[in-house]
């Protein structure tokens, strides 16, 4: 930049004295030094002028580099900035979702007897009974056990079933207030509801007058079973039969 503007100046001056010389040839001494003067002065205006230009234009590239690097610190910031990903919650898990679902009355099949029984499920009842008539305690090796008959149904006729089972304990139940309490034999029973099984208490009752031969209480269903008065039999109204064992021969 500096150069071009020595070379302007040097043809300005060039330019001038060539006009004086082809325009005045008989100038005198005083009047060369007047225009000599003038001619200084336009220089020194013009190159004024220049170095004017030269400081806008120095200030405009400064602030273009400013710029510049402005932008590439926006550019390398914004390859920084990420969207945070939500975290997303899980629900809490319904505690009521692993649960056996089960209807007012449900077909229950008792291993030790091997039949099935349509059975009445009763929140209102703490324990769980089943109908046995006949009922007989004895010794076994020191144990109480208990002798009792069952209603099978075979076909279209129900017959009794002699069966044994050691008593685990015995309960007091009242049926009604005011009443005297009845001293039940208390046997351990594996059932299956659907494909639900489970070990469970079964006290033994003459049920023959009441609707359903078997009861589950509350005892049995507590954390396991949530109860929808509203339905009958969900898992079925056949009792469910275990799979046969597979042979090891």
């Amino acid at each position: 930049m500096r150069a071009r503007t020595l070379a302007v100046i040097a043809s300005a001056l060039l330019a001038g004295c060539a006009a004086q010389s082809t325009t005045n040839p008989g100038l005198t001494q005083d009047q060369l030094e007047v225009a000599l003067s003038q001619t200084r002065q336009q220089l020194a205006t013009d190159v004024g002028a220049l170095c004017a230009n030269e400081t806008q234009v120095a200030e405009v590239q400064q602030e273009i580099t400013r710029l510049n690097q402005r932008l590439e610190q926006m550019d390398e910031g914004s390859k920084k900035v990420t969207t945070p990903v939500p975290v997303v919650k899980e629900c809490p898990k319904n505690a009521m979702a692993d649960m056996l679902l089960l209807g007012e009355a449900e077909m229950v099949y008792v291993e030790e007897f091997g039949t099935g029984f349509a059975t009445r499920i009763d929140t209102g009842a703490e324990s769980s009974s089943v109908n046995a008539q006949n009922i007989q305690r004895f010794e076994r090796d020191g144990k109480n056990w208990v002798r009792f008959d069952i209603q099978v149904q075979e076909g279209d006729a129900t017959v009794a079933q002699t069966k044994e089972a050691r008593v685990v304990r015995y309960v007091q139940i009242k049926q009604q207030a005011g009443e005297k309490s009845e001293r039940r034999p208390v046997i351990m029973g594996h059932i299956q509801i659907g494909d639900y099984k489970a070990e469970t208490e079964l006290n033994l009752t003459d049920r023959s007058h009441l609707e359903y031969p078997m009861l589950l209480g509350r005892k049995f269903m507590k954390d396991i079973a949530v109860v929808d008065v509203g339905k009958k039999f969900v898992h079925g109204k056949t009792a469910p039969m275990p799979k046969p064992a597979k042979s090891t021969k």
